[in-house]
């Protein structure tokens, strides 16, 4: 199933990691991405805590996260006795093979709703595919550049927000989307975007 299936199934419930609220606050029209994707978005309350740490840095992503889910572009989720249980296992053990609370939070919940879990560290997706084989993992990178999302903000709304991104939030992208990312926003927007790997911005 490709993502903009994912995207246009509204019983298909989306839980975002803070890096992916991050990003998408980046991107300067948070509110229109998600208000434009028929499946809903969910956030935990540990991600939430974790924004509210960064506050004290001067970051502003728990505020403007605040007025996401105000609008209902973003929902709350709690973990339940199934997904609390699976947060457990996430969080305890050898740092290896272990997850800070927000990213094992938002595994939990996403397999608790039987749904997407948007995550964007490497760690934590390997993490992720190898102990949850069929829950679907998609990253930022693969939302903001999915068809669906050129349609609501037209191409060049799409390249800007996917520049913002890399730019302002240092956006991480897997190695199997970078390809599309730089074909995308193109060469020269490529060079500057320091969180794409050497060899992408070398080849641009």
């Amino acid at each position: 199933m490709s993502l903009s299936s994912f995207l246009t199934d509204a019983s298909q419930k989306i839980v975002i990691d803070a890096s992916v609220v991050i990003n998408l606050n980046a991107t300067g029209c948070a509110a229109g991405i998600l208000g434009a994707v028929p499946s809903p978005f969910f956030v935990t309350d540990n991600v939430c805590a974790e924004l509210r740490f960064g506050s004290r840095n001067g970051h502003n992503d728990e505020e403007r996260l605040k007025a996401l889910v105000a609008s209902g572009a973003v929902g709350g989720a709690v973990l339940d006795a199934q997904g609390l249980a699976i947060y457990e296992t996430l969080i305890r053990g050898a740092a290896a093979q272990t997850l800070d609370d927000g990213e094992a939070a938002t595994i939990a919940c996403a397999v608790q709703m039987n749904g997407i879990a948007m995550i964007d560290e490497r760690k934590a997706r390997k993490i992720c595919a190898d102990r949850f084989q069929t829950l679907p993992i998609v990253s930022t990178a693969e939302l903001l550049t999915d068809g669906f999302i050129e349609d609501a903000l037209g191409r060049q709304g799409q390249i800007e927000a996917i520049v913002a991104a890399l730019q302002g939030a240092r956006m991480r992208v897997p190695p199997e989307h970078v390809e599309k990312v730089v074909g995308l926003i193109g060469a020269s927007n490529a060079a500057s975007c320091l969180s794409l790997p050497r060899r992408a911005r070398a080849a641009s």
